[in-house]
Order: structure tokens, then sequence, then C-alpha cells
């Protein structure tokens, strides 16, 4: 099993957990997880994801099936070896509190045998990947924050640059908002490691922000539908799945559909020095009620049909414009449009006008498929 950093795929085949009591656990369950993935695995207390997540380590043992990283059989390595290769975060985080965070950061590659020079610059870069200053590194876990902690949890996890990270409910020890700038700063985080990652949560939120797929489970081990997150919201397989994603999945649509340049409606547009009667001839034309105030493309705002009356030019009467770029979530759409006062938002694409959206656009695309 290659640890040079890039992530690994992981196939789960026909994977099965029982107890000796009889309790299953996991019921044949089967599912690829492609290399650089983020895999949510999501559902009730007792659905096994946990149970999931931690054979593939082997902290459980399967009782049957194949658990394999990048086509190697986890049964077939060195228990010790794997955990060494698959990094591993939990949520109380799990640092010994005896150690500096620098001496927590480096416990693997101290295992692994890292000269001191090599170990020294890991820990230093991480310590910059996951947003904390260098001094951070002579700190104890009980002098940080629930956030800072948590960060470190992940430096550690990350410091033998392995190909699949583990990650068990790892933020849901922290307050609401410390939870939301994880998140965020976890995505980027992984858009620069891009390592294959295995996520246990709870929270049908952070799954359908997090994931690139995900997994949803229900008691016993059993998957009810291993999508991506938008078509996890718009097309649910069975009634467990579309209950537990709440009726109110077209709003959470809005957080994972994007905006797109096709098929976005090109309202009129005045430039700057247009004179208002000109501006106002130009709107009549279109039979609209608003304009896009633009230049060479580039957005300066809104001109109201109704306040293009007398002498001057659109710049005069301009409203400040709410705009989102081409590939923005519609959620941003949506509160750029309440945000403003105007009949919807401006679209840009690489800064230049493309089109306008309309909360009614915006309902439309987030119930498509």
């Amino acid at each position: 099993m290659d640890a040079s950093g890039a992530g690994a795929s992981i196939t789960l085949d026909r994977v099965r957990k029982q107890y000796p009591d009889g309790t299953v656990a996991v019921e044949e369950l089967s599912l690829e997880v492609e290399p650089g993935e983020i895999a949510v695995l999501v559902g009730p207390s007792g659905c096994g994801k946990t149970t999931t997540m931690r054979m593939i380590n082997r902290l459980v043992e399967p009782s049957g099936g194949h658990i394999l990283v990048d086509g190697d059989d986890v049964t077939s390595v060195d228990p010790v070896k794997l955990r060494r290769r698959i990094g591993y975060v939990i949520q109380q985080v799990g640092l010994f509190p005896h150690q500096t965070v620098a001496t927590n950061i480096a416990t693997v590659p101290t295992l692994l045998g890292w000269g001191r020079a090599r170990t020294k610059a890991r820990v230093a870069e991480l310590l910059e990947l996951v947003g904390l200053e260098a001094g951070y590194g002579k700190r104890y876990p009980q002098e940080l924050s629930g956030g800072q902690r948590q960060r470190v949890g992940v430096a550690r996890a990350l410091a033998a640059d392995p190909p699949v990270l583990l990650m068990d409910e790892p933020f849901a020890a922290v307050d609401p908002i410390a939870r939301n700038r994880l998140q965020a700063e976890f995505l980027k985080l992984h858009e620069q490691v891009r390592t294959t990652v295995v996520f246990v949560t709870h929270d049908i939120d952070e799954a359908i922000r997090l994931g690139d797929r995900i997994a949803v489970m229900r008691e016993g081990g059993h998957l009810e539908q291993y999508a991506d997150p938008s078509t996890l919201l718009s097309d649910p397989q069975t009634d467990f799945v579309a209950n537990f994603v709440g009726a109110e999945r077209t709003l959470r649509r809005l957080s994972v559909v994007h905006v797109r340049a096709s098929g976005l409606v090109r309202w009129p547009s005045v430039a700057p020095h247009d004179t208002l009667a000109a501006a106002t001839a130009t709107m009549d034309a279109a039979e609209a009620a608003w304009a896009v105030v633009s230049e060479d493309g580039k957005v300066s705002g809104w001109l109201a049909r109704d306040a293009a009356t007398g002498e001057g030019t659109a710049a005069d009467r301009v409203e400040p414009a709410t705009t989102v770029e081409v590939g923005e979530s519609l959620e941003a759409a949506l509160a750029a449009t309440l945000a403003g006062n105007a009949p919807g938002t401006i679209v840009t694409e690489n800064g230049h006008y493309a089109g306008v959206l309309t909360p009614g656009d915006i309902v439309t695309m987030a119930r498509s498929r």
C-alpha cells in the first residue's frame, strides 16, 4: 500500500460484521470510493457507519467480505503497519496531553523511523497547512481551544502523507460557529492534499457540505443509497432516504447546485453614460422594468424604469447590484437576491455580465436534476 500522499481507491465488497452474540452491525455492504474523494457515511445511531469505517483500518475485524485499498486486501496487511498508513481523526481528538503539539503531530513519522530534520520540517509544514502559527508547536493540548485541538488532530493524521484518512464525527464536539469554520478549512485543506477521505457523521447538512458522495445507511448496516449530494437530494431512491434528507431537501440542494452560464436570461443592459431617455427607450423596447448598467461587460448596478426620468445619465440613478459568479452555489445567489432591492441577482462570468437570476429561476434550478 502506497503512502505517497496521493489518494487511494477503496472498495468494500459485501463487507459484513456480526458479533459473537449474533448482532449484525453491517450487512453485505458494497461501495466504491474513488482516489481523492470524500465519501461520507451518514445515518441514525446503530446503522453501522462507524463500524464500517473502523473495519477499513481493522480496529474492527470484518466477519466477511473484502476491503481493498488500492487493490490490496487490508486483511493481508499487518494491522499495525496498516494503521500507520491510514490517518484517523476522532471526535475527542485523542491528543497525548503530556506531549507538545509538535510531538503529537510527529507521532507516526517517529514510529516510521523518519529522521529528525525530516520530521521537524513536516511538523512545520502541517502547522502552516492547518492554519496554526509555528509557535503552537511548543504548546500542550490543554492550552488550545477545541477547534485548535481538532486542527492538530487532523495534522497528526496527515503527518505521514497517508493515502486514506478516516474521520469519525471529528467536528461534533465543537460549537456550531467553530464547526462551520472547521468544515470550510477542511475543504480548503482537502483541495491541497487530495487524500481519500471516509467521513462519518449523523448530520445530513454536514454530509451534503463535505461529501463528494454520500452513503445513507439504516439500522443493521444496510446501504440505502450511495450518490453525490445533488442526486441524493433530487432523487432519493427509498422512503428511508427521503425521510432522512427531509422534506426541505430542495432548500438543501441550494448549497450543492451551482450557477451555470447556460440558460441564463440576459436582461436589457445600458451603459453608465447613456442618457435616461435612451435607457428608458431600451427598457421599453424590451418591456422591462429594470436594466443592468454595464460597460464593456463590467457591471455597475441596476437601473429601475421608474427612476429613469428627467435629465441625466444612467450613472446618476444606478442602484448597487448584488452579483454572483458562474460556479457559485444557488444558495449564494439567493442570499445575494435577498440582500438587494432589485428583482434578481446579476450573474457574471470571469467578471463580465452573463445574465440575471430571479428567485423563480433559482427555485427551478434547485428542483431540476
